[in-house]
C-alpha cells in the first residue's frame, strides 16, 4: 500500500529531474519520442528559471522526493487561456488522488491569474483510455477531435475545462 506521508506542491528543482524520468518512464503511459518532449520542457524550466512558456510543479512527499508532477503554460496570443502539457504521477501513487490534488493546485495557480481556461490535449489510442476518464471526472470536457493527428487511427483529442464564464 502506498505511504500517506505528508505531502507539498513545490516548483521544480534541479534534483528532481532523475526522479520525474523515472516515473514517466515507470507509468508505462509515454512512448519514448513523449518521454523526450517532457524532459526538454523539465530542462528549459531548470536551465531558464526566467523563461515564462512553462511552469512546472512537483507534489513531494515529506522526504522531498517527488511523487508527480504537472507542467502547464499560458498560451500564445489567447487571452488568459492555459495548455496543461504534461500530469505524471509515480505508479506506486496512482489512484490516491495526488493526480487530483496537482490538477486543484493548477486550477487555484490558474484562476489567480485570472486564467479562463484550461487546455489538454492527448491520444485516443485505447492506452489513453483511463486519461480520459481521469480529464472527465475532474470537470474537463472533449471540445476537440482531430482524426488520425498523432497517426493513422490516432486522435488528437482537446479535453477542456473552464474556470470563468467568458465575458459577453
Amino acid at each position: 500500500m502506498a505511504d500517506r506521508s505528508p505531502m507539498k506542491i513545490r516548483p521544480l528543482v534541479g534534483s528532481d529531474r532523475t526522479r520525474l524520468h523515472s516515473i514517466l518512464v515507470t507509468t508505462r503511459a509515454f512512448n519514448p519520442a513523449e518521454i523526450d518532449v517532457a524532459m526538454e520542457l523539465i530542462d528549459i524550466v531548470l536551465k531558464n528559471p526566467d523563461q515564462r512558456d512553462y511552469d512546472i510543479q512537483c507534489l513531494v512527499d515529506d522526504e522531498d522526493r517527488p511523487l508527480g508532477y504537472v507542467c502547464y503554460g499560458p498560451v500564445p496570443m489567447a487571452e488568459n487561456t492555459f495548455d496543461l502539457y504534461w500530469i505524471a504521477v509515480a505508479p506506486e501513487f496512482q489512484n490516491t488522488g495526488i493526480g487530483s490534488k496537482l490538477l486543484e493546485f493548477l486550477e487555484r495557480r490558474i484562476r489567480a491569474m485570472k486564467g479562463r481556461m484550461i487546455l489538454a490535449d492527448t491520444a485516443s489510442i485505447p492506452a489513453y483510455e483511463k486519461t480520459h476518464k481521469f480529464y472527465q471526472r475532474n470537470g474537463f470536457q472533449e471540445v476537440a477531435r482531430i482524426p488520425d493527428y498523432y497517426s493513422s487511427g490516432n486522435d488528437r483529442i482537446t479535453f477542456c475545462k473552464k474556470l470563468f464564464p467568458s465575458p459577453p
